[in-house]
């Protein structure tokens, strides 16, 4: 039996062992002060959930494993600074961006970039947090611990955000989905909507960008890639170096998830390209009770992540799809009494897909 020891013990890393088990393949997520003798780590690939990590008896043991993959590549990709410079040695298009040092540069910086500078925390900060939208009047809200630790970059006006979700063996060779259109409020991921058939001058950038990226980094297993939709094309938004948020509608709209798709990557398994014959719909579940009426609808799939549920916090998602489009958009209705009343307008914008 392969194993497969997973650096952290949230949702992602659960459903990594949920992939794992038709496959004979034992993962192992473990909580970042687990004692090192209690994790079968040496046996295992080491992969993770998380970008970043802080200093443990754990991790110290860990980095020194030999079969830790993308051991190198985490640290580029967790800070902004060094993932932007990689998008810009490589010629790849993003936001205009610098580092953001000092107050005084203000004014310079509201000259090159425009009226709206986005701030963002190198490290840490995620779904909305360690992020602030300034315009000139504003600068003065921010921290002051935020200079030489954070990043700007120039407000985008965009059309739409997609995420493209694909993953890289170790020969090189390299599959993807569909992009998948993806809903943000405040900062966090609401809504997902998937076709089979996505814009294929979009997906070919796309494609072209990511494939760079895992080249260069010669990454091993599944990435994803945000972007911002603009009329000059696709803009990289940011990457996770880990199976994602927006690839959720996987484990019930492809033909193999994103989660089996990594430990297929990571173990040496075949990578064939996933089929996606049907459109999907994944609704993140946030803050929000456990509800088993939905599951009265038919074409509803149900992840609960066991969480304690706490305002803002994901604990859990419900995954939709049909290729009679009327027939799903006639299910998110459904859903509507279903679900709290912050949920209504991610569920319009996903029928508004269909239309």
């Amino acid at each position: 039996m392969k194993q497969v020891c997973v650096l952290g013990n949230g949702q992602l890393g659960r459903m990594l062992r949920q992939a794992g088990e038709p496959l004979s393949i034992a993962v192992w997520p473990v909580g970042l002060d687990a004692e090192p003798e209690a994790v079968p780590y040496a046996q295992s690939v080491i992969t993770a959930e998380i970008e970043r990590w802080p200093e443990t008896a754990l991790t110290r043991e860990l980095a020194r494993h030999p079969a830790f993959v993308n051991r190198d590549v985490f640290p580029v990709i967790a800070d902004r600074l060094t993932q932007k410079q990689l998008f810009d040695k490589l010629g790849l298009a993003t936001a205009p961006w610098q580092l953001l040092a000092d107050p005084s540069e203000w004014p310079a910086v509201f000259d090159r970039l425009g009226s709206l500078a986005i701030v963002k925390r190198r490290v840490g900060g995620y779904d909305g947090r360690g992020q602030w939208r300034l315009h000139a009047t504003d600068t003065q809200t921010l921290p002051d611990d935020c200079y030489g630790e954070c990043i700007v970059e120039q407000g985008i006006h965009f059309s739409g955000e997609v995420s493209l979700v694909g993953a890289r063996a170790r020969d090189g060779s390299t599959v993807f989905y569909p992009l998948t259109h993806n809903l943000h409020q405040e900062g966090i991921l609401r809504a997902s909507v998937v076709f089979p058939q996505a814009s294929a001058q979009q997906q070919a950038q796309a494609e072209s960008m990511l494939s760079a990226i895992m080249a260069e980094l010669d990454y091993v297993g599944v990435m994803a890639m945000e972007c911002f939709v603009t009329p000059a094309g696709l803009l990289i938004n940011e990457l996770a170096p880990r199976v994602h948020n927006s690839g959720h509608w996987t484990q019930n709209g492809a033909s193999i998830s994103q989660f089996e798709l990594h430990l297929r990557a990571v173990v040496d398994l075949p990578l064939p390209p996933p089929v996606v014959n049907s459109p999907s719909v994944m609704i993140n579940l946030i803050g929000s009770d456990l509800n088993y009426d939905w599951l009265k609808l038919p074409l509803v799939h149900l992840h609960w992540y066991d969480k304690e549920v706490r305002p803002g916090r994901k604990v859990g998602h419900l995954n939709l799809n049909d290729s009679d489009s009327a027939r799903l958009c006639a299910t998110l209705e459904a859903l509507l009494p279903l679900l709290p009343p912050e949920y209504a307008s991610g569920i319009a914008w996903a029928q508004a897909k269909f239309n």
